[in-house]
């Protein structure tokens, strides 16, 4: 380094070997600057400034390398937890469509259990309001047969007191008497 920076200073100092006159001289203002900057160049070198720039150059590395380092591994970390959301947020997404299909289906569940208990219902009324009116209709039938076995009745009787005399009656109400013992013993 430090022949690299006399090298440097040299080539730097080549524009003075243009002025006019005797170059070594204490007179030659070109010569004086020469002298100075080897004198600064070689005060530098003396007391390692280049080394200590260096030293401070790569530290200043370093400290961007880790800095890099952090900054990359903050990067994998933001992946990973980015990673790790998009994940939870798709299994979000399949809970709540696996929410919504049950949903669906225990409302279609629902909607048809009512309706069967709908038509159940009805069915009963039905049963019941049939039942009713076969009900009303058999009492009315055996409405209708006791009027009609009353008239018959009276009709038969109103025929028989016209047709039959006091002893024809004597010896029907004897044979039916008759009848009717025989069929109850």
């Amino acid at each position: 380094m430090q022949k690299l920076i006399l090298i440097v200073a040299a080539l730097a100092a080549s524009p003075a070997l243009a002025a006019d006159g005797p170059f070594v001289s204490l007179r030659n203002s070109n010569f004086i600057v020469l002298l100075a900057f080897i004198a600064f160049v070689g005060i530098l070198l003396f007391l390692k400034v280049p080394a200590k720039l260096g030293a401070l150059l790569d530290n200043r590395a370093a400290l961007i390398k880790a800095e890099l380092e952090e900054a990359r591994l903050l990067r994998e970390e933001a992946k990973t937890i980015l990673a790790s959301y998009e994940r939870k947020q798709k299994e979000m997404m399949e809970q709540s469509e696996r929410i919504v299909a049950a949903a669906k289906e225990e409302a279609l569940s629902a909607a048809q259990q009512a309706k069967a208990d709908l038509k159940a219902s009805i069915a009963r009324r039905l049963a019941a309001a049939e039942e009713r009116i076969a009900s009303a209709e058999a009492a009315a039938v055996r409405e209708v047969r006791e009027r009609a076995v009353d008239v018959a009745i009276a009709a038969a009787g109103d025929v028989l007191t016209k047709q039959m005399s006091a002893e024809t009656t004597a010896a029907s109400i004897d044979e039916a008497i008759a009848q009717v013992e025989a069929k109850l013993h």
